[in-house]
Formats: structure tokens, sequence, C-alpha cells
């Protein structure tokens, strides 16, 4: 008996073409190209200042890139965080933004908010539709809890969790919007030999449960040894991109992280200008995250 053997074609899951991020006269991103695909993960890599954040901003819709499009399985995203959510794109920071007061299991629920359908009054009213949804989003996140480990945990307070775990927890939360794309902005920041490698098995797991993920790291060891394709930013342009081998063996790679110009490398004052705006628009990122923290923790307290 003759057995076929069909090979699925990867399909492409986030098609970012041309970003570009000018604040006034200063361009901190400057045309862009980078895709991922399914059962991909693909790491972000470049020296302080080289735009990776503002890049992601574009991505989520933190930011309207000023020229460019970004694209998710073929749809442009709309220029709002959370209709990027609803889309299929979810992200964690570099700077842990847990709400420290609640609950673990309740800062996973609040992730699931862009997957429930229930208004208002059916939450004041506690409608028979409203009850059935939140305990569909309970279970869904008790199931993530246990997948990242923290099940035993639900209900301790996030800011009591060691930091590891905090780091965890904020992967699970991105997760409850049951998204396609997942983009973790430097997830093994501040942790310890083992604490990076168990967060890098949890990345592991996550892409083998479908879902394409994108990475800015620092540590090259762990972003080398985890992601299949690797795209390098130099202030704001993007310098190479292929496998870790070849990204590795990169003479430019290695004299843009030791610091030694290269042919068109950006000038000190141009690349002063670049940490100062990248400086800037992760002050007013806070800003904006703060404001929406505050919002959605109203929100939860209405619909208790």
């Amino acid at each position: 008996m003759n057995t076929m053997t069909t090979t699925k074609t990867p399909t492409t899951v986030l098609d970012a073409n041309g970003v570009t991020m000018r604040f006034g006269g200063l361009t901190a991103v400057r045309d862009v190209d980078l895709t991922v695909n399914t059962g991909e993960i693909v790491g972000l890599i470049g020296p302080n200042g080289a735009g990776k954040t503002t890049f992601f901003n574009c991505l989520t819709g933190l930011y309207v890139p000023t020229e460019g499009k970004v694209s998710y399985k073929g749809t442009v995203l709309p220029p709002k965080p959370h209709l990027v959510t609803q889309a299929g794109i979810a992200r964690t920071f570099q700077n842990i933004r847990l709400f420290a007061n609640m609950s673990v299991l309740e800062n996973v629920l609040v992730g699931r908010h862009t997957r429930t359908k229930e208004g208002l009054w059916s939450a004041l009213l506690r409608l028979p539709g409203f009850t059935k949804a939140e305990n569909a989003s309970r279970e869904r996140a008790m199931e993530l809890l246990e997948f990242i480990g923290l099940a035993d945990k639900a209900d301790h307070l996030a800011r009591n969790l060691p930091y590891g775990d905090q780091r965890k927890l904020e992967i699970a939360r991105a997760l409850a919007s049951d998204p396609g794309l997942l983009l973790l902005d430097e997830p093994t920041a501040g942790m310890n030999p083992q604490e990076t490698r168990v967060t890098e098995e949890l990345i592991f797991a996550i892409r083998d449960q479908g879902i394409a993920v994108l990475v800015i790291e620092h540590d090259m060891r762990f972003i080398f040894n985890l992601c299949d394709r690797v795209a390098v930013l130099v202030q704001g342009e993007k310098l190479v991109e292929g496998t870790p081998d070849i990204v590795q063996s990169d003479e430019r790679v290695v004299a843009a992280y030791l610091g030694t110009p290269f042919e068109g490398a950006p000038g000190a004052e141009e690349a002063a200008e670049v940490e100062a705006a990248e400086a800037s628009t992760a002050k007013a990122t806070a800003a904006t995250d703060a404001d929406s923290n505050t919002s959605t923790s109203t929100e939860e307290e209405d619909t208790r």
C-alpha cells in the first residue's frame, strides 16, 4: 500500500510591512519588515535603544505607525490595543504589570474579558448567561494556571508570588485571551538560570499548543536556543534576519553589540537621540498602561 505524506504549509500569522515610527523629527523605527508564521518562535534582539519595544508597541496598537502596516492573518490591525487583543495578539511587558492586590486567579480572569460577551446589566443582575460565562472563564483560567504550574496558588495574592512565578502569571494572563500570537518583552529579565530554563520550556509548550511566539530578549544564549529565526534591530533598522547560526556569525551583529562602528552605522549623536526617544516613549506607555489598569480594575469591581 502506498501512503502519501502531506506537509502543512506554514501560514503567516503576523506581517509587519515597512513599519516606521517617528516622534517629531526623530525616527525611532525605520522601515522594518517582519513576519511570524504558525509554529514559529521568532526572536527580536538588539542593543539598548534599538527600537525593539517601540516596534512591539506598533504591533500591539499602543502606537500608530507613522508609515507601514501591521496585519494579523491577512487583516490589517486597528490601532487600538483592545481590538488588537480581540483580533488574536496578546503580549507581556518588560516590567511586571500584575494587579498586585488581586489573587492569582483574578489576574488571569482579567485576561478573559475580551472573550466574554456578557454586558454590564447581565453582570449586575446575575443573569443565567453571565453565570454560565463566569463559570466557563474560571474553568479556563484554572486550566491555564495548571498549565504554568500555579494552580495550587490560585487564591494567593499576586504580590506574594516569587518573582519567577509573577512572570509566569503574566504569561498566563496573556494566554487567557486565547491568542494566535504571543509577544513576550524580555520574559527572563531578572531571572536566575533555573527560572530561565523553566521559562524556555514554557515557551516551547506554548508553541506546541499552536501559538506563534515573538520574543524580545537580551539573554543571547536563551534566544539562540529558543528561536527558529532571529531578527536584529540596530538604531531602529533591521540589520539582519535569519537562523540563529546565521545571525551569530554575522560580523555586523558582533560589531553592533560591541559598539564597533560598521559601514552605514549611525553616529553617536543619532544613537543618543534614539535612546532618549525610547526613554520618553517608555514613560508615556507606562502612564497609558496605568490609566488602563485603573479602568480595568474599576470594571472588575463593578462586575462583582
